[in-house]
């Protein structure tokens, strides 16, 4: 099974095969995570994923890390559902881009993964029910990935995304 481990910083100075970007459709960059890792990446991240554009909500594209410091040699983009009522697919959608990341980072041989919490910032998806979804997909998808590092910005996020991953590790024990 996939090894998963909680931290809090920045995705982008992480030592790790691949990160995942919180992406918009349009994959040029915009703000929070995704501002972050265009910024980090330089402005070659934008021209690549524009040409790879629209990615619909659930999907993931693959594209080089250009200027993030090694070993990040991929930028894996999944656009979250934006939250509307959880009635509408969004719990779907969002198990879907972990899903797909994983799927994409298979493809790519990345081993060790980092992905910040997606769809829970201007998305607006409930960060607790963000949590679980993200940690009993990552766990119970196969994969050749070895170790995902859920990467939280702030204490809030920390907090949650730590507290879903001992329940979950909690009830596998029970």
């Amino acid at each position: 099974m996939v090894e998963i481990e909680v931290v809090q910083g920045d995705i982008t100075r992480l030592t790790v095969d691949a990160i995942v970007n919180a992406a918009n459709q349009w994959l040029r960059g915009g703000g929070g995570v995704d501002g972050a890792i265009h910024r980090a990446a330089g402005p070659q991240l934008a021209e690549a994923g524009g040409a790879q554009a629209p990615c619909p909500a659930g999907e993931a594209r693959v594209t080089p890390a250009f200027a993030l410091d090694p070993p990040v040699r991929h930028v894996i983009h999944t656009v979250g559902p934006v939250w509307e009522d959880g009635t509408r697919g969004e719990p779907a959608t969002l198990a879907s881009c972990y899903r797909e990341s994983l799927a994409a980072a298979d493809t790519v041989g990345a081993r060790t993964v980092a992905f910040p919490a997606i769809a829970t910032g201007v998305y607006g998806f409930p960060a607790e029910q963000a949590a679980r979804i993200a940690v009993t997909t990552l766990r119970g998808c196969p994969t050749a990935v070895e170790h995902i590092t859920l990467v939280a910005f702030d204490a809030g996020t920390y907090a949650v995304l730590t507290a879903a991953l001992a329940e979950a590790e909690g009830a596998e024990g029970a």
